[in-house]
């Protein structure tokens, strides 16, 4: 029995990128993928993409390698958290040296 069966009220919502326009220029730290880390990078198959999972903003991409967009994501460090193999790491906005497309080789 499905929800529209049982007649209970539910909010269900797909994730759309940009419903309230581009609202990762409000963070304050950005993940950054170590590439060398990441389960699906290294091993050049799907096998993990726990952050793809847990992301609340549908902002992480899943590709190999993952591609996370910076424009909608709100440095919440979530796929940092969840992430097995430590790949993603959180670094400041203001850091000069952390990658500007989120991505470390």
């Amino acid at each position: 029995m499905g929800t529209r069966d049982c007649n209970h009220t539910s909010a269900m919502a797909t994730p759309s990128v940009g419903e309230a326009g581009r609202t990762g220029d409000w963070r304050t730290q950005r993940p950054v993928v170590d590439n060398s880390k990441c389960i699906p990078a290294k091993n050049n198959s799907p096998g993990c993409f726990s952050c793809w999972m847990y992301c609340p903003e549908a902002v992480i991409k899943r590709t190999i390698p993952i591609a996370i967009d910076l424009d909608y994501c709100k440095g919440c460090g979530i796929c940092a958290e969840e992430c097995v193999s430590g790949a993603i790491t959180m670094v400041p906005e203001t850091d000069p040296g952390a990658p500007k497309l989120g991505v470390r080789s």
